[in-house]
């Protein structure tokens, strides 16, 4: 194998799960409504806010499953990261994955353990659904994977090298992780994301699929912060191909300028004032829509603007999300879809 190598086809046999797109139909999307104030320090109720505009909007377009409704207890709202992981199963069926979760490399309360409840999430959502479910120690974050529905998905160095996830596992070993779990044949490796981002570099702040060949990406101009990695980003992804050798379409996503919240002191630390994961890339696909946080600056308008000549068939729907990403998260973050079959 080379040398760090940034695009990998990784061969798998007996494959019998594929991970369908985001931009694929969808029967549902699963919520954790807000509930954890230690999350949104300063600006909880503001936060459920626009938490309640995502959903109004949202409903619009595909029906909401939230977990409360269902008696499903919970630590926090980052669905998208301990809920399941959909897939359909060689017969054409749903199914799904329960990986293991342990906040972001053990972050907050220094154990899975303080993350009982949401790692019971994934099974009991299958138990609802009445479908198969496969448990894993190993660790893996749905935001932390972008898959095409062809065989290639994205991700980053930052965070599945990560000795805080699996220690001891190599690269190769993710490879065959994710290929038999999720059916992916073709693994993009990029080196990072963006600053502000507990999770070490989830790759839904920082480079989506919108079709099965094309990746918006966000891109950053000279002196902005996030510069350096964005543009390591988009190397790797103009050399990258897709599973089948072809050269992605790349297209840049403008950024935000930097959003600095004065976070107060807690058990977690003295707090201070830092960097939230502001991105117009931690957009939602739900069927007819792409809903997209906003943050009141002016390149909100720019980056729909992307967002919508990339996906012109669709409804872009901006939502309000400046305090939201106090908590270190958007959209997609609190968001997990559950495919249609076909």
């Amino acid at each position: 194998m080379p040398d760090n190598p940034r695009h990998i086809t990784h061969q798998t046999s007996n494959i019998t799960h594929r991970i369908p797109p985001e931009f694929g139909p969808l029967d549902a999307v699963w919520l954790t409504y807000p509930h954890n104030r230690e999350t949104w320090p300063g600006c909880f109720p503001k936060a459920c806010e626009q938490y309640d505009a995502f959903v109004a909007q949202l409903r619009r377009f595909v029906p909401v499953e939230l977990t409360a409704d269902h008696g499903i207890v919970t630590n926090d709202s980052w669905i998208r990261d301990y809920g399941p992981i959909f897939v359909i199963d060689g017969g054409g069926k749903l199914a799904c994955h329960d990986f293991t979760f342990n906040g972001w490399g053990n972050k907050y309360g220094g154990d899975t353990g303080a993350y009982a409840d949401d790692n019971r999430v994934p099974t009991q959502i299958a138990r609802l659904l009445n479908i198969p479910v496969q448990h894993h120690d190993i660790v893996l974050e749905g935001g932390s994977i972008e898959p095409n529905g062809r065989g290639a998905l994205l991700t980053t160095e930052q965070c599945l090298l990560n000795p805080n996830r699996n220690p001891g596992m190599t690269r190769g070993d993710l490879e065959r992780i994710l290929g038999e779990t999720l059916g992916v044949s073709h693994i993009i490796w990029l080196p990072g994301g963006i600053i502000g981002d507990d999770t070490d570099g989830h790759v839904d702040d920082i480079a989506r699929f919108v079709n099965p060949t094309t990746v918006v990406a966000c891109h950053a101009p000279p002196g902005h912060p996030d510069a350096e990695v964005l543009n390591a980003n988009h190397e790797a992804l103009r050399e990258a191909t897709d599973q089948d050798g072809q050269p992605l379409t790349v297209i840049p996503l403008p950024v935000p300028e930097p959003i600095l919240y004065d976070f107060p002191a807690d058990r977690f630390g003295p707090g201070g004032r830092h960097p939230v994961p502001a991105s117009y890339a931690n957009f939602l696909i739900a069927n007819e829509a792409v809903l997209v946080p906003v943050f009141g600056q002016t390149t909100d308008d720019a980056a729909l603007r992307v967002i919508n000549d990339a996906m012109p068939d669709r409804t872009i729907v901006p939502i309000r999300a400046e305090h939201l990403v106090v908590g270190l998260g958007a959209l997609h973050c609190l968001s997990q879809q559950q495919p249609r079959l076909a």
